[in-house]
């Protein structure tokens, strides 16, 4: 085992159980500085974490020294002290950054202030943003795909360290790029292949174990961009043997490297076998442009639609006119009343590359210098656009509602899309055989799930009948709930829901009401009798025959629908006389 050294914050015991800091060396001449953030529970677009994060940046020193990424401003005394320990800072000769988002570059600013002869080496568009996000000049170097900085042979273990630069825009920021060590076969990628998962384990050791969670970070970072995962998967296959994938959140790649990457390939090709996309628009580093449009992202992903994320600032005109003009539909962001000159030209580049009766969106960026969204929606419409959604405005900062509703807005997006595709597959399906599934018979039940932060409640609730006892000692139950329902973000390993059992010759009114479609953003309980406190999963239905409170342990996927594996903590029979409402169906098709 690697060399380890760990601190925690001086402050009182909840705050050192909450933020620690490793120190340890991962390869020859190579340390991670890892940051645990064990009680973070909520990331990006208000995706729920059950174990936590980490921010990890990394040392490299040949005869030069390179910093690669910092931490999260919320580690500046642990990292910077820790940083000191292991190096003079003033020694440092590069900063080379993965990408911009705070919690990697959170502490550059007073880096740069402590040693401001470090040359800065990243991506174009990740300058630019340093540019605005430090306020103070410093020295850099611009590099793109194929570009190398060689630090030199380190003298005390004699190995040369040449790094290789790899873009890998939209990874999911627009200034990302990969570094490869040729020297140790240490690939450092930020945030692709990461997870969110705090541990002291520092690398991969028990792959079933971080499985669910590296999935669930895909589906929401990477999923929305797979065709730029793909054009970086290409890039690095063209790299020598590479040992470790050293990550920006979670426990670093080695041990099973093999599995990650081939789930990245495998996840990715499946989502990008539609040629018909939703390019969904954004401006980085621009009100909650990045967040919202993640959100409407993952909405479509969940519709087995295919999505491409655009940034209007860092994508080339050519490239933008053609991903436009390709798309299916286009969803755009507010933009600045007053905007600069590469934007100006990047939303001309849009409205030009737009197709009459293309399905188009507005969203508003709320950045509180937005171009009106009236203002933007009419502009779209007199070039003869189709609405693909009603436009999402936001009038506060966004809280876990206003994403559950911008992601249902993006389902509901990707469900039209796919629609053609849905009916075909339908009719293509063998008549005798879906006449024989369909005498497969269930239950009627409403699931109810409810997660509640420190600001806001999101909840939600569905009609399920694929519902079935699975395990005696403990007690628990399987339900199969479709990929593109909205509640199912609320039903990640951990998360806990609610079985309404419907009750039989009484089940109509709430059959009813669940079973009708809900615009974005509906409360799915307006005028439903519910008990909120009772169970700790969601609401209790008053009219249900029984419920159950449940605990997602385990998720298992097919190809349209997430088998949920679920302990049941606490039930109650309101009529032990009445029976449960059963659902028989003509075809195994559809519902």
């Amino acid at each position: 085992m690697a060399n380890q050294e760990t601190n925690t914050s001086n402050n009182d015991a909840a705050e050192q159980a909450r933020l620690s800091l490793q120190c340890l060396n991962i390869g020859t001449d190579s340390t991670t500085i890892r940051s645990l953030d064990w009680d973070r529970s909520r990331f990006d677009i208000e995706f729920g974490l059950r174990n936590g994060t980490t921010y990890n940046s990394f040392l490299v020193r040949g005869e030069k020294t390179a910093l690669i990424d910092t931490s999260h401003i919320k580690f500046r005394d642990l990292w910077f002290k820790q940083l000191q320990n292991k190096i003079d800072v003033k020694e440092i000769d590069y900063l080379i950054v993965s990408h911009t988002e705070p919690d990697h570059s959170g502490l550059i600013s007073e880096l740069l202030a402590t040693n401001p002869n470090i040359e800065v080496i990243a991506s174009k568009v990740a300058i630019k943003f340093l540019e605005n996000q430090v306020h103070r000049s410093f020295k850099s170097r611009a590099i793109k795909s194929g570009n190398e900085l060689n630090l030199g042979t380190n003298k005390t273990s004699g190995l040369n360290h040449k790094i290789e630069f790899l873009s890998a825009p939209n990874l999911h920021w627009p200034d990302t790029i990969f570094s490869f060590d040729h020297g140790t076969g240490i690939l450092y990628t930020c945030d692709a292949f990461g997870l969110h998962y705090c541990s002291n384990e520092v690398f991969d050791t028990d792959p079933n174990l971080i499985a669910p969670d590296f999935r669930f970070y895909y589906d929401c970072l990477m999923g929305p961009n797979a065709r730029s995962v793909i054009q970086a998967l290409k890039r690095i296959d063209k790299l020598p043997d590479i040992k470790t994938i050293a990550v920006g959140h979670g426990p670093l790649l080695k041990d099973h490297l093999s599995v990650w990457v081939n789930n990245y390939r495998n996840w990715s090709a499946q989502r990008n076998q539609n040629e018909n996309y939703v390019a969904v628009c954004y401006i980085s580093q621009y009100g909650f442009c990045d967040s919202l449009s993640q959100a409407i992202a993952h909405g479509i992903g969940k519709a087995e639609a295919q999505v491409q994320l655009i940034d209007l600032q860092g994508t080339d005109s050519q490239e933008l006119n053609g991903l436009i003009g390709d798309a299916s539909a286009v969803v755009v962001p507010t933009w600045p009343n007053k905007p600069d000159i590469d934007i100006q030209n990047a939303i001309g580049t849009v409205l030009a590359a737009l197709k009459q009766k293309q399905w188009v969106g507005v969203y508003d960026a709320y950045s509180g210098n937005d171009e009106p969204i009236d203002v933007v929606a009419n502009q779209l419409q007199k070039l003869g656009q189709k609405e693909a959604f009603t436009p999402l405005r936001v009038k506060k900062d966004p809280d876990g509602n206003i994403y559950q509703r911008f992601e249902e807005a993006g389902t509901d997006l990707g469900q039209t899309m796919n629609r053609k595709k849905n009916i075909a597959l339908i009719k293509s399906l063998d008549g005798e055989l879906t006449k024989a599934l369909g005498r497969i018979s269930g239950g009627l039940y409403v699931i109810t799930a409810s997660q509640k932060t420190q600001n806001n409640t999101r909840s939600g609730a569905m009609i399920a009948s694929w519902l079935s006892q699975a395990s005696f000692s403990p007690p628990g139950l399987t339900v199969a709930v479709a990929k593109d329902r909205a509640i199912e973000s609320l039903m990640q390993v951990g998360d806990r829901f609610v079985v309404n059992v419907l009750k039989e010759n009484d089940y109509l009114p709430l059959f009813r009401h669940f079973l009708k479609r809900f615009p974005p953003g509906t409360d799915r309980f307006k005028g439903v009798a519910i008990i909120e406190d009772i169970a700790k999963g969601g609401p209790v239905l008053v009219d249900a025959l029984a419920f159950l409170d449940c605990v997602v342990k385990q998720r298992l996927e097919t190809s349209d629908h997430w088998i949920i594996y679920a302990l049941v903590e606490k039930g109650k029979v309101a009529n032990s006389d009445a029976k449960t409402a059963v659902h028989h169906r003509k075809v195994g098709s559809n519902y």
